[in-house]
């Protein structure tokens, strides 16, 4: 009985894959060509293009794919080394114009700005570090962006960078140079701020000790002596 249930439950199985596959291929016309058969269009990526960042390449793909139309998009994505679009053999008028399209786009991709979260993972920074190297000139910023976001009402501004100028920082590993200067900045500005602390405490210490040091003072007039006016009188000290 059991085994009669797992070849039942193998059969569906394999069945449910074949009807899957037989439903991508479509049905053969009378000519022996599939009718979904695809139209397949590449354009290489080059590295200095992508700077070797996943986040890079899907921004990328979204720059291309803004330029589309709303229905063609989906069918354009950027895979490692190249931007593909897929559509099918009936869209060929729409393949052809979303292929002009593209080949436009991509000319002098290598120059597309570079996002704020493209420079973080290119560089594997994190944002602080990102907002405090903009704000001291070492990251020069080539411009802002503004866009609106979805799901806020209001639109967001920010820095983008040229990409050759994040090259060269990557190139040189000038972020882990920086990191270190930040360190050493951090280390020194501790040591200052807990000498300053200590000449704090120590002026306090001194301004607490000098009214003690006062009230120890008697300025009233000396004790004067008994009988000391009888004596001054009989003339004993001439």
């Amino acid at each position: 009985m059991a085994d009669k249930k797992k070849r039942g439950s193998l059969r569906k199985l394999v069945g449910g894959i074949v009807a899957k596959i037989a439903t991508a291929s479509g049905p053969a016309s009378g000519d022996g060509e599939s009718t979904t058969a695809t139209l397949v269009a590449e354009w290489p990526l080059p590295p200095s293009a992508t700077l070797g960042s996943a986040m890079r390449l899907k921004g990328i793909e979204r720059e291309v794919r803004a330029r589309l139309p709303w229905v063609v998009r989906k069918f354009a994505k950027a895979e490692t080394g190249r931007v593909v679009l897929r559509m099918l053999k009936t869209d060929a008028d729409a393949f052809q114009a979303a292929s002009a399209t593209i080949s436009s786009t991509l000319q002098g991709i290598e120059t597309l700005p570079v996002l704020p979260r493209e420079a973080e993972d290119i560089l594997t920074i994190s944002a602080r570090e990102r907002h405090k190297w903009l704000r001291d000139g070492r990251l020069k910023s080539t411009g802002t962006r503004t866009v609106k976001m979805r799901g806020r009402s209001k639109a967001v501004t920010f820095h983008v960078f040229d990409p050759r100028h994040i090259e060269d920082i990557l190139d040189r590993d000038l972020a882990t140079g920086w990191r270190e200067e930040d360190a050493l900045e951090v280390t020194e500005n501790r040591r200052r701020g807990a000498g300053k602390a200590a000449l704090t405490r120590a002026g306090k210490r001194e301004r607490k000790a000098g009214p003690a040091r006062k009230s120890g003072k008697d300025d009233s007039p000396p004790p004067k002596l008994e009988g000391w006016d009888i004596f001054e009188a009989d003339g004993l000290l001439r």
